[in-house]
């Protein structure tokens, strides 16, 4: 049973302009393994935009609940290349307290915008 969708789009020179006006952004918004690649490199700018937009679109897929952490929903590669989302503490609690079961995620950019879709299912 699908519980929530969300979808959200996000400009990313717009997202990089906000990075670059206020560094500490990104540490508010990103654990430090969506932040590097394994190889410890940086990731780019639109691979973050994109997980910045997925971030949004689970919010929105919980109903958009007040009290969300950002650094409690991480965006994961699978070995397959394919995202996938790891929640801990408050998306957890509420994504548990809506019996949430799995989620589903697809990201996207292009043309200067990052998409994602995330499906809340119980």
């Amino acid at each position: 049973m699908i519980i929530g969708v969300g979808i959200d789009v996000a400009e990313i020179d717009r997202f990089d302009a906000a990075l670059q006006r206020t560094p500490s952004l990104a540490e508010r918004l990103f654990v430090e393994a969506e932040l590097y690649l394994p190889s410890g490199e940086r990731r780019g700018i639109a691979s973050l935009a994109a997980r910045f937009a997925a971030k949004e679109a689970l919010a929105k897929a919980l109903g958009a609940p007040a009290g969300l952490l950002w650094t409690d929903a991480e965006v994961t590669t699978e070995d397959s290349g394919r995202p996938s989302l790891t929640v801990t503490g408050t998306v957890a609690a509420c994504a548990q307290a809506l019996g949430v079961r799995s989620w589903h995620i697809s990201l996207s950019h292009d043309a200067g915008v990052a998409s994602a879709v995330v499906i809340a299912e119980g």
